[in-house]
């Protein structure tokens, strides 16, 4: 093991550490800790028990990660965060373990959690999520692939968004996001389907044509959400993925979706 440990920092010799770790002044890192090869740890970093971290993430000064849930149910059970590759947590950012209802709370690869962002307890966070500053998910909330939350965002408890969308800032999110969409609005509500997201993320333009057209029958011909999802299986016998997964995650939404 070859590290770079400031002498102020308060490293457990318990704690695993990968190849290449750097530890800035000041920072803790307790026992039950697993930090990857590469990863970079600034000035004043908690990092408590149950946390582990993958290779080539970056955590800024001030982040505090894997303390206990901010739940009164919780009993002491030992539950962890788990944070991928390639990931970057920015300054202040505070993520908690999960709950015995999970176990874990996750944020995956290639993810930037910015300034002051909180996950709680027992949340799901996709790879490739940008997460804007003082974006706020209460406990678990569950963040698709690629997504884009703006700054501010408020996320309530059991709230899923899928995959691939785009939440404007400042929105009270209080139901399920489908995946593709783009959102904004006071109240909230879904704006269309996310085009640009999803041309910078490789998909072609005739699956988001598809996408449109589910949105379209569903979302804006006038019916509810039960009718148009019949309405637009009885007029396409072939259903491309990503309006199967539209499909999918509206049959097993428990909050409800936000429409149009």
């Amino acid at each position: 093991m070859s590290s770079n440990i400031h002498p102020t920092a308060i490293v457990s010799p318990k704690a695993k550490l990968g190849e290449n770790v750097s530890i800035g002044p000041y920072s803790i890192i307790e026992d039950a800790v697993e930090i990857g090869n590469n990863t970079k740890i600034r000035a004043h970093v908690t990092i408590a028990n149950g946390t582990k971290i993958g290779n080539s993430s970056t955590v800024y000064s001030g982040a505090i990660i894997g303390t206990e849930p901010q739940d009164l149910k919780y009993a002491n059970e030992e539950t962890f965060v788990i944070i991928g590759d390639n990931t970057v947590i920015r300054e202040y950012v505070t993520i908690n373990r999960g709950t015995k209802y999970s176990g874990t709370t996750s944020v995956g690869d290639n993810c930037l959690i910015m300034t002051y962002s909180h996950i709680a307890h027992d949340c799901a966070v996709g790879n490739n999520v940008i997460m804007s500053n003082a974006t706020q998910l209460a406990g678990h909330v569950s963040i698709g692939e690629c997504c884009v939350i703006g700054g501010m965002v408020k996320v309530h408890q059991f709230c899923s968004v899928g995959k691939y969308s785009m939440v404007a800032a400042d929105a009270m999110v209080v139901k399920d996001i489908t995946p593709f969409a783009l959102t904004g609005r006071e109240p909230v509500c879904i704006e269309g389907v996310n085009k640009i997201g999803l041309r910078r993320r490789g998909i072609v333009d005739e699956t988001i044509m598809a996408i449109e057209q589910f949105y379209k029958v569903v979302f804006y011909s006038g019916l509810n959400t039960t009718d148009g999802l019949e309405h637009y299986l009885s007029l396409h016998s072939e259903i491309v993925p990503e309006v199967q997964d539209c499909i999918d995650f509206i049959k097993i939404s428990k909050r409800g979706i936000y429409r149009a």
